[in-house]
């Protein structure tokens, strides 16, 4: 009897002490990365990506993880196809030298059992530079659609243009650009 209790307990500790790592894969339907910036003091504009791809691991018993984001520059949407092709020019993106934006963890950030920022670098034109993503909803569970699975979250930074080669008009036009990732991944 003695020889059972120690066997469940032994396998009960050795549960708990291998916090497994999962991996989630960014849902390309459901994930927007959205910029807004000032337009001359008159309005705020609102602007996204349409493609993204990427990975969420996780370890969320031991609080770690990373993410790693890549988002298709030429896919901008600004709700205007002209402005779409001003955007993608060589004074803003310049996405016939660089299709793509990649934001790369080094830090994932709990308070408790609550995922509140990630450190990384984002990669915008050629340029790397630490940004924080603060998160201001983050949620997994199981997708009610899919049966897999899931997590969610909503994540925002504020970078300058200027730090990334892309300070035409500014600052007329806002220097500080407020990003928003909304994602959803699935595990893999």
């Amino acid at each position: 009897m003695k020889h059972i209790i120690f066997l469940t307990l032994a396998s009960a500790i050795s549960t708990t002490a291998i916090a497994a790592p999962e991996t989630y894969i960014i849902d390309g339907t459901h994930t927007y990365p959205r910029f807004s910036y000032s337009h001359f003091g008159f309005s705020t504009q609102l602007s996204r990506f349409d493609k993204t791809t990427g990975n969420i691991v996780l370890d969320r018993e031991a609080k770690v993880g990373s993410v790693s984001v890549s988002i298709d520059t030429t896919s901008v949407d600004t709700g205007y196809s002209l402005f779409n092709e001003h955007i993608q020019g060589a004074d803003f993106l310049d996405t016939a030298k660089y299709p793509t934006a990649n934001f790369t963890s080094n830090k994932i950030n709990f308070e408790g059992d609550k995922m509140v920022s990630v450190d990384g670098t984002l990669t915008l034109k050629g340029i790397s530079k630490p940004v924080t993503l603060t998160v201001t909803s983050f949620q997994c569970m199981l997708h009610p659609m899919l049966n897999k699975d899931a997590c969610g979250a909503n994540a925002t930074a504020v970078v300058k243009r200027t730090d990334f080669n892309m300070g035409k008009y500014a600052p007329n036009v806002g220097d500080d650009v407020t990003l928003t990732i909304s994602v959803e991944a699935v595990k893999k």
